[in-house]
């Protein structure tokens, strides 16, 4: 792959949360995560962790444990019953059991330092969890890279101690996102980006800080 493959590859990906009944071979699988694994890490300490899930019978039951938590947070914001059961068909039940593989991804802090005082221990677990998402990153590059759909996820971190229960995962791993993977039956646009004399900045002694003109 030449440079302007990688831009192109990068600008390309997209977030696919509809999927063809079609399964993913497992040496793709396999070459996706490998990927993951080679992100950049704090300590290089990896923290971490994936779990597949391809059975129907596991996915439904992942789904419905969080469909259950989030239906209680639903309740509580005042959405009606029935417009909050129906966006849990959608966004959890649906999503979930449509999706032909998940990847529930998981950090761990075992191989992380520890430290005396809360403050250096806070950001040590905040280096942690930008290692996961890193590996992340790769993953949904990975992913695009072989043809595949992919979303990430994010509300296992709203039912963590639900999703551990469910499925018996070691006291260590905690839930951070739920990978959607398949083979894409859509083809999503491109949502706008912020230009960059939005988002960056420059910083100098002599004129202190301010957008970045080119």
């Amino acid at each position: 792959m030449n440079m302007k493959s990688l831009y192109y590859l990068i600008k390309g990906r997209r977030s696919v949360r509809a999927y063809k009944r079609k399964s993913v071979p497992i040496s793709i699988l396999k070459r996706i995560l490998n990927a993951a694994r080679w992100a950049p890490s704090a300590h290089n300490a990896q923290p971490w962790r994936f779990i597949i899930i391809e059975d129907e019978d596991s996915k439904y039951m992942l789904a419905k444990t969080m469909a259950h938590a989030w239906l209680k947070d639903l309740m509580s914001d005042g959405i009606p019953e029935n417009r909050a059961y129906e966006i849990i068909r959608k966004e959890a039940i649906e999503r979930f059991t449509k999706s032909p593989v998940l990847v529930l991804v998981c950090l761990t802090m075992k191989d992380m330092d520890m430290y005396s005082d809360e403050r250096r221990n806070n950001a040590e677990r905040t280096m942690a969890i930008q290692s996961v998402a890193a590996a992340i990153q790769n993953l949904l590059l990975a992913a695009h890279y072989e043809g595949l759909g992919a979303c990430w996820v994010c509300a296992p971190l709203f039912c963590s101690k639900e999703v551990s229960r469910a499925l018996s995962l070691p006291e260590d791993f905690e839930p951070q996102a739920i990978i959607t993977l398949g083979y894409p039956a859509e083809k999503p646009t491109a949502p706008p980006r912020k230009p960059l004399n939005e988002i960056v900045w420059v910083y100098s002694l002599s004129e202190g800080l301010k957008k970045w003109v080119v």
